[in-house]
């Protein structure tokens, strides 16, 4: 086991290495479970390209253009931001992208090793509407050995290790075989002493629901994420009630202004000054030791390349935003560096 050290693609480091941390992100993903149909009155091309002169329109509607889904394509695209990350300050990203999503393990190593950005590979399984028949047969045991394999052994027929179990990826209502994963993932780390993170189903419920089903398995609320508080829980004194469990509450999607949210079209997707003023409820709330940032970039639409805001954006534009707003450095290095740090820590 690795108890005391953060798991990174390239081998166990102590927890004072690990650097600016974003906790939600992904460089390798591909899935076609994150698109949406447009609808029957939609004049919309599916396979309109990725090119300036539509630029406006796929960031309007993201989800409706299939070539958006696949970053693995961008590979040497990402290896340049990752280096620019790099030169702004960044140490170290969890990569989210876990069974259901394509996952590379040995993708994230080699990318690791040509731009020194620390990598932790998550284990697990993505939302319901990706997981197999073997899988749906499975019982919570057999699913739990093979997220301990993957933490103990190594992932994918490599032997590169996972860092994290997640993002565990949950629906609302949940899946029969997403509350197995569940409580498969609270077993594993009861049995590894590993970290997990959660994607939530888009209902203010489904957090407080996810919690005590993986509370009820064993699982421990202070290393746990809660990931995309963002589109997911709106009222501030329900946020402060669930913060109160104990887990972390992550604040992901930085960087996504529009407020048309295609995948919950009865939720306004807040912008980054509205993300800021959640967060400052929270450290206000004295949830400082319990929030965690990132971008969860998982489209292309959203790199430099393609004129998106790119895995620098927390660093070059949200932490200017968040010291005029009355968040102070001491609070910004616990969200960056001591809170994902100790959340990261194999116990």
């Amino acid at each position: 086991m690795s108890c005391g050290k953060i798991v990174t693609v390239t081998g166990p480091i102590d927890p004072s290495q690990l650097g600016i941390t974003l906790t939600h992100e992904h460089l390798v993903m591909t899935s076609d479970a994150l698109g949406v149909d447009p609808p029957s009155d939609c004049q919309v091309d599916c396979h309109l390209p990725l090119k300036i002169e539509n630029l406006g329109e796929i960031r309007q509607n993201p989800y409706y253009y299939k070539e958006n889904f696949s970053l693995i394509e961008e590979y040497d695209t990402i290896i340049d931001e990752l280096k620019k990350f790099k030169r702004n300050g960044g140490m170290s990203m969890v990569e989210n992208s876990t069974i259901g999503l394509l996952r590379n393990v040995s993708a994230l190593r080699d990318m690791s090793k040509k731009t020194g950005v620390q990598i932790i590979a998550g284990a697990g399984y993505y939302v319901g509407p990706t997981h197999t028949e073997k899988l749906k047969k499975q019982s919570v045991e057999e699913i739990c050995s093979s997220i301990v394999s993957d933490i103990t052994v190594g992932a994918d027929g490599t032997d590169i290790k996972c860092g994290v179990i997640g993002e565990i990826g949950c629906c609302w209502p949940l899946y029969d075989s997403e509350k197995k994963v569940l409580q498969a993932s609270a077993m594993a780390q009861v049995q590894t002493g590993a970290p997990i993170i959660i994607h939530p189903g888009r209902d203010k419920k489904a957090p407080f629901d996810i919690m005590r089903i993986l509370q009820e398995a064993g699982g421990k609320a202070e290393k746990i994420v809660m990931s995309h508080l963002d589109r997911t829980i709106e009222d501030l004194d329900k946020l402060v009630e669930f913060a109160a469990i104990g887990c972390y509450c992550e604040y992901d999607l930085f960087g996504i202004e529009t407020s048309h949210y295609q995948l919950c079209k009865h939720v306004d997707m807040p912008s980054d000054a509205q993300r800021i003023w959640r967060i400052k409820h929270l450290l206000d709330a004295g949830f400082e030791d319990k929030i965690l940032i990132g971008q969860d970039i998982h489209t292309k639409h959203r790199l430099e390349k393609y004129g998106g805001h790119g895995y620098s954006h927390i660093l070059n534009n949200v932490l200017p935003m968040m010291k005029i707003r009355g968040i102070t450095e001491k609070q910004i290095d616990k969200m960056l560096v001591k809170n994902p740090a100790v959340w990261l820590t194999f116990e």
